[in-house]
């Protein structure tokens, strides 16, 4: 039997081994019974080197998120709450500008049922969803789950998927997983899926610095500057030799990093990992936090105090006075008490940015700000002398906490914005955010001047130089920023306000089109302007009649509204004078969209020849199109044709950041073209 089954597996793998054919997830299942009624659905992937698998919770306005479908549920059987995932990562996307979420090299998705009708025998379920590395490719996979028997067997052991395990097991009822055009076995590996090293490092050492630097900020407040000599002068006196002096100060510095870490710990402990990771694109989480940073904001400008209860401290203090190193222990954690209104606002912020990026972060966070909070005390206790070089308290120890203050409101706009992005409500669209940050860096920038007084403000009969030369980078900051109403790309702050998609004006306020020549033409029948007003067809019959009728070559792009490298490639590709101008004047240009969601008439609707599935969308016919003319699935994907629809370059390009080349790419199909006329 398994000799047979291992032939067959064979004769599977040769007979469906064009190589063009993408496949990089590949999927087993399984069924557990928990109860007489309910059960557990397991879908284990295996993803290969360097490719994206995007979860269920991928925001709208990026990639495709995993769509999950139970198709017989109506009547059969009710789901137990969302399907549950395992760990995933999420990350900025520079291109959609959204906070995308998806698994790397393995992932496991469970989803518990109750079934309502005793008669069922079987669990249908389809997945939609869309796996990118440099190219993306958007997958739909059917899933059959056999309902076991209600025997002793059936209740303690899974229902296996791959083959070798129905024949060792003896199972007579096995779950059926067919591909997009062929079926795939392969034995799940019970591990939890794991981040990439590399880019976890890189994350985890972005929020170290982050936070370094805001330990640092948080020693130039008037809650925790004064505290410096205060301190180490107690330290010092306190110790009867000079040693004993160091030692103390090193352990109170220590206390510090401790009190900070273990706050970090908490915070991870009690929500979880990867918990606030996955609220980071929740409009609820994001609301909040925008609320909490304008609280923040208005207690450093001066509004009111955020401040722990008296008691508190006094309590802490009088533990304190006990000496050796629980004394000095509390004395760190009244030091974070007593400069909690200076402090909290920043520590609040730092722990949401590290929470959302998920893992041991708000640890990683918390260490780096304590350190900066604590190295102070130590080198000073260490080094007494150093003391009459510190700045005299005064004023300006108010203006750093009111610049802190107009920074964390500038903040604050950007989780409402991506709430706002999130429900497509378009209240905060690009014009409007740029306004809101072009009023609050003016503002701050009269406030360097001396124009603007907020309560706790020293008078003042002159400005420093420092505060002037800060006073104009704030200033010429704010002026790069206005044009970007007007269509500017202000790449300087790429991923802060809502992309230029995302507006009352695409082109800039005032510029309906940008100016292009385009603009002003008469489109032909069928077309539409793409990316950089190209005129474009998304029909490939009314493209390549236009095609015929004006004797020019076709590029053919299949593409899709959520690809990340084919907005890469239009972004920067595409752009390039020399580019843009052959696809203005030299080709036709027919952009397929596999991702496009409308229904097909019912007339038009069909079976699938090569793949056996039903195609009911727009997006459905064009990548049953790709996958039957040009066996292949992935996007993006060009080819040159002439207009009897044979392919006039060697082969068909994908993904290429190399502007040269793909110039000598497109060349080469034309002058064909040319030369056969």
């Amino acid at each position: 039997m398994k000799k047979l089954l291992f032939i067959l597996i064979a004769f599977l793998t040769f007979a469906n081994g064009d190589a063009q054919i993408l496949d990089p997830a590949k999927w087993t299942t399984n069924i557990e019974k928990k109860s007489e009624t309910n059960y557990i659905l397991t879908f284990n992937v295996v993803i290969e080197n360097d490719w994206h698998l995007y979860s269920q919770f991928t925001p709208d306005g990026g990639p495709l998120p995993l769509e999950i479908i139970f198709k017989n549920q109506k009547g059969n059987f009710t789901l137990v709450g969302k399907a549950k995932e395992s760990k995933t990562r999420t990350a900025f996307n520079d291109i959609f500008e959204v906070n995308e979420t998806f698994f790397e090299k393995k992932g496991q998705i469970q989803q518990e049922i109750t079934i309502t009708n005793p008669k069922l025998t079987e669990i249908k379920v389809d997945f939609n969803y869309q796996v990118c590395k440099e190219v993306c490719i958007n997958i739909e996979k059917n899933f059959t789950f056999a309902i076991p028997a209600a025997s002793k067997t059936a209740e303690t052991a899974p229902i296996a998927t791959d083959l070798t395990s129905l024949d060792s097991a003896k199972v007579d009822t096995a779950v059926v997983n067919s591909d997009v055009n062929k079926e795939q076995t392969v034995t799940p590996e019970k591990v939890p899926v794991l981040d990439s090293k590399s880019d976890k490092q890189r994350g985890l050492w972005s929020i170290f610095f982050i936070a370094f630097l805001s330990g640092f900020a948080a020693l130039l407040t008037p809650c925790v500057f004064p505290m410096i000599p205060m301190t180490v002068s107690f330290f010092t006196k306190q110790s009867k030799t000079k040693a004993k002096g160091i030692r103390n100060a090193i352990i109170y510095g220590i206390a510090i990093i401790f009190i900070y870490v273990v706050l970090g710990f908490l915070v991870t402990w009690i929500f979880g990992a990867d918990a606030l990771n996955a609220l980071s694109t929740n409009v609820w989480f994001n609301i909040i936090f925008f609320v909490l940073l304008v609280t923040f904001a208005a207690s450093f400008l001066g509004a009111f105090e955020i401040m722990l209860p008296n008691s508190w401290a006094n309590k802490v203090d009088n533990q304190a006075d006990r000496g050796g190193i629980i004394g000095i222990l509390f004395m760190a954690l009244a030091l974070a008490i007593v400069s909690f209104s200076c402090t909290g606002p920043i520590v609040g912020t730092l722990l949401v940015e590290a929470a959302s990026k998920g893992g041991i972060a708000p640890i990683v966070g918390m260490f780096g700000f304590s350190l900066a909070l604590a190295l102070p005390f130590m080198l000073f206790a260490m080094f007494p002398g150093w003391l009459n070089s510190l700045p005299k308290s005064g004023g300006w120890l108010n203006t750093v906490k009111v610049v802190l203050g107009f920074l964390e409101l500038a903040l604050a706009f950007k989780f409402l914005s991506n709430a706002d992005l999130v429900l497509q409500l378009h209240f905060l669209e690009r014009e409007v955010f740029l306004a809101i940050w072009i009023a609050i860096f003016g503002t701050l920038a009269f406030y360097l001047f001396g124009k603007i007084t907020l309560p706790h403000d020293s008078p003042m009969s002159h400005i420093s130089v420092g505060r002037l030369s800060f006073g104009l980078m704030v200033l010429a900051f704010t002026i790069y920023l206005i044009p970007g109403i007007w269509g500017a790309p202000l790449k300087l702050i790429s991923g802060f306000p809502p992309p230029m998609t995302y507006s009352e004006s695409p082109y800039g306020v005032g510029n309906s089109k940008g100016g292009s020549s385009t603009s002003a033409q008469i489109l032909p029948e069928g077309a539409h302007l793409g990316p950089h007003d190209l005129i474009a067809f998304e029909d490939y019959e009314k493209g390549l009649a236009y095609a015929k009728s004006v004797n020019k070559p076709i590029l053919l792009d299949f593409t899709g509204y959520a690809c990340v490298n084919c907005r890469k490639m239009e972004d920067y590709v595409w752009s390039d004078p020399a580019i843009l101008k052959i696809l203005q004047d030299e080709v036709v240009l027919i952009s397929l969209y596999v991702d496009d969601k409308r229904e097909l008439p019912k007339s038009e609707q069909y079976v699938s020849k090569e793949t056996g599935k039903e195609i009911v969308s727009v997006g459905n016919k064009w990548s049953d199109f790709q996958i039957t003319r040009y066996k292949a699935n992935a996007q993006p994907y060009y080819i040159v044709l002439d207009t009897e629809e044979n392919m006039l370059s060697d082969k068909p390009e994908s993904y290429n950041s190399d502007i040269n080349a793909y110039k000598g790419w497109l060349r080469e199909g034309i002058d064909r073209f040319e030369k056969a006329k």
